[in-house]
């Protein structure tokens, strides 16, 4: 079980990095290299200026593409992809992840094709809980988790865990 578990974290932590790395350098799958951040793109512009919907959407348009927008932005995935692989911080890691998943979520509101409003976003913020709250230390392989447990930071700020 612990082997499935760690697939899981990974599995997500990659889903978190390569869109760091694709804004980053514009790869071409979602951002064309002339729209990569370090091109001078700005990772959140385009969606959040003319993709989001709902009534949240002026709000997500005035911020869309502000560099320090773009920054947290790319911070968070960036930090949520290497702490899931790594197996480290994983209670902040699933309260930031969740906070990012839900903002994405209400990005984009009604939910098009589905009346329940349940989309990937809600199950990004269920396994980002149960990796960072359902899952002991003792429970992983595969990363750095229990080596992290046993610092002297994470015993002297057992919230680091």
């Amino acid at each position: 079980m612990e082997k499935i578990k760690t697939l899981l974290r990974w599995g997500l932590g990659i889903s978190f990095l390569w869109p760091f790395f694709d804004k980053l350098f514009g790869f071409g799958f979602s951002t064309p290299p002339e729209n990569a951040w370090i091109a001078g793109g700005s990772p959140t512009a385009g969606f959040l200026n003319f993709g989001s919907t709902g009534p949240f959407a002026p709000l997500y348009s005035r911020i869309g593409g502000h560099p320090v927008v773009d920054f947290l932005f790319m911070a968070s995935l960036l930090f949520l992809g290497v702490t899931l692989v790594l197996g480290i911080l994983l209670k902040i890691t699933a309260i930031g992840g969740s906070l990012l998943m839900f903002m994405m979520w209400t990005a984009v509101l009604p939910k098009e094709h589905n009346i329940l409003m349940i989309d990937e976003h809600i199950i990004y913020i269920l396994v980002l809980l149960l990796i960072g709250f359902g899952f002991t230390q003792e429970e992983q392989w595969g990363g750095l988790g229990n080596r992290w447990q046993n610092t002297s930071l994470v015993k002297k700020a057992p919230f680091l865990a």
